[in-house]
């Protein structure tokens, strides 16, 4: 009976010794990996460490940039700056290279269809893995062999020559087959991205999914557009915030938004917040806002009551 009330007693004084755990709606407003698209070169990866400092805190753990699509060298990784991000990714554990890969030169050449058409028939016939192929080397020889690849972002629309809506059989074809080239590369860990722009666009994105076997992670592209669409309305509209996310956990994969930002409804506090609070609640493998005008939050001076709710969002 004693060694009872000894045990009730110890038991008692251990719960009140406990720290209070805290409710789930006390997580952090904006939790998980973020980063910024800062630009390109040597100035981009140093604009990384001053978007931290803006924000009072590390440096963002996400990286992103671009390859230029105007000849296949270029989306081989010619451009130096590759090497500099990958420098970049290895000088911490945690942080995360996102590279968006062009899958056609002239990517915004405005080529009419019946060419898209012929080039992505090409593509799916095996014309081009070579140059994918390529580019998977150099990325492994200058040590970022892991990664995460957008690859034909926005393809749903019609801003690129690499454009799904021509012939989306095709273009599907064509994916695979730069996928197979890439992971055939010993020492790769690549993960690759399918991000549509938000919405229907010109054709709805679920028709250019390639299949869960040659995609790691569903993305999207989010603006603040069109004008006087809510942001509420972007959650619920067709092919939109809420349709992604449901997509992606039908198919057992992770979300990303590579690109989002400001745009047609000028500067929109409201979008911030809305934003911010739906990566909070629905946790994506990253998140990079695109900071230049008139997306931006930082370097554009343009929207001071976004970039005031950015910044004190973020900050927590």
């Amino acid at each position: 009976m004693a060694r009872l009330r000894f045990l009730l007693v110890a038991a008692l004084a251990a719960l009140f010794l406990l720290p209070v755990s805290r409710p789930e709606t006390a997580r952090p407003t904006a939790p998980g990996p973020f980063g910024a698209y800062v630009g390109y070169g040597a100035d981009g990866v140093r604009r990384v460490s001053a978007l931290g400092s803006w924000l009072g805190h590390e440096e963002p753990r996400v990286g992103h940039t671009y390859l230029p699509g105007d000849v296949w060298r270029n989306i081989e990784g010619a451009p130096d700056f590759v090497r500099l991000w990958a420098n970049w990714r290895r000088a911490e554990p945690d942080r995360l290279l996102v590279l968006n890969v062009p899958m056609l030169e002239g990517t915004e050449a405005h080529l009419p269809d019946a060419e898209v058409r012929r080039q992505l028939r090409f593509g799916a016939q095996g014309r081009y893995d070579g140059h994918f192929g390529a580019l998977a080397r150099r990325l492994v020889s200058v040590g970022a062999p892991d990664t995460v690849v957008v690859l034909g972002w926005e393809m749903n629309g019609v801003t690129y020559t690499h454009r799904c809506g021509p012939d989306p059989a095709a273009w599907k074809a064509y994916w695979v087959r730069i996928v197979t080239a890439m992971r055939s590369v010993p020492g790769q860990r690549f993960r690759f991205d399918f991000t549509p722009n938000r919405g229907r666009d010109a054709v709805p994105w679920t028709r250019c999914y390639p299949g869960d076997r040659f995609v790691d992670i569903i993305g999207m592209d989010a603006y603040d557009s069109p004008r006087g669409l809510s942001f509420a309305e972007q959650v619920t509209e067709p092919y939109g915030l809420r349709a992604q996310v449901a997509f992606a956990r039908a198919h057992g994969k992770p979300v990303s938004y590579p690109e989002w930002g400001l745009y047609e409804n000028g500067d929109d506090p409201a979008y911030i917040k809305g934003m911010v609070k739906w990566f909070a609640d629905n946790r994506p493998l990253y998140q990079t806002i695109t900071d230049y005008c008139p997306h931006g939050v930082w370097r554009c001076r343009g929207n001071p009551r976004s970039t005031a709710v950015y910044r004190s969002l973020m900050r927590k």
